[in-house]
């Protein structure tokens, strides 16, 4: 069967979306939501199968290896390009194991505090390293990690940075003043911030955001070209037919213009941002040499 042959008679079985998180965060909101549609649409099951641990390598690994016909695809988000530059012996490369398939959305790192915490984002940005190594800072994950350590090469701010597994027990410990700061996607905290349980310092976006309009941008403190957005999307593996790739990409742009999708991720401080099969690969490629250059900075090297 030839390549257009595959993408004519694509999907003639359920289809298996791996999400390498546990139920309940922004990569399985965004897949269920969207794998509800492709089903709808073409008529197979979309299935959703979470499969958490090592910081999403295991679940990524898998669809790395599997077969690229189209029924394994992995939803991934930033730390498939951190996690390839970041290990000595990384198990996989997000630009030589993956097709591009089709993004989701996006959602701003956003600096958090604890509402107590006096200093606003100037002020912390200056104070004296011996002064701000003794401010904790609380980090969920490959990306708001490596959002901190960006901003520490750009800045030279140096907290005391505390890991966490996921956004709630970080929001815990902040709202009880275990911690003052938070470093996550505006999607995990934004019930939060709008009932005033914590305040937002800083976001890192070019301009306001629609959701949070109060918090002030980085740049609009002195952080130039300080914008780190998550992102939400879907891949398979290498050589995956680029006409199967393509069905599932105008699809997925069909999935998220829906009223229900748009006013659902709205809800969540999700911005809806559809790409074509190119721009996705390119926005992969532009994270790659940016996480790079900050590994190169700070000679950070992950330990599986």
């Amino acid at each position: 069967m030839d390549a257009c042959a595959a993408g004519d008679d694509y999907p003639s079985r359920p289809v298996r979306m791996i999400v390498p998180y546990a139920p309940g965060g922004g990569s399985d909101i965004t897949a269920r939501a969207v794998a509800q549609k492709l089903g709808a649409a073409l008529g197979q099951t979309f299935v959703i199968d979470n499969r958490p641990g090592a910081s999403s390598i295991i679940g990524t690994e898998l669809v790395a290896r599997a077969t690229p016909d189209g029924y394994t695809m992995i939803v991934a988000d930033p730390a498939i390009t951190i996690n390839t530059v970041a290990y000595a012996k990384p198990r996989f490369d997000a630009q030589k194991d993956f097709a591009p398939v089709g993004l989701f959305a996006m959602s701003p790192q956003v600096l958090c505090a604890n509402p107590s915490f006096s200093p606003d984002i100037k002020q912390l940005l200056g104070m004296p390293k011996a002064q701000s190594e003794k401010v904790t800072l609380g980090t969920t994950g490959q990306g708001p990690y490596m959002t901190y350590e960006w901003l520490r090469t750009k800045t030279g701010l140096t907290l005391n940075e505390v890991p966490y597994k996921g956004a709630a027990p970080a929001l815990t410990d902040m709202m009880a003043g275990q911690i003052a700061l938070l470093m996550n996607p505006l999607a995990a905290v934004l019930t939060q911030l709008k009932a005033g349980k914590i305040k937002g310092l800083a976001i890192a976006t070019a301009g306001r955001h629609a959701r949070a309009p109060e918090i002030p941008t980085f740049q609009e403190s002195g952080v130039k070209d300080f914008v780190v957005t998550h992102w939400y999307g879907v891949l398979a593996p290498a050589g995956t037919p680029r006409e199967i790739t393509n069905k599932l990409n105008r699809e997925i742009v069909a999935a998220l213009a829906a009223a229900d999708v748009r006013e659902r991720f709205s809800a969540l401080a999700l911005d809806i941002n559809p790409a074509t099969v190119d721009e996705f690969r390119a926005l992969i490629d532009a994270e790659m040499r940016r996480w790079k250059e900050v590994v190169a900075q700070t000679h950070i090297r992950l330990e599986q």
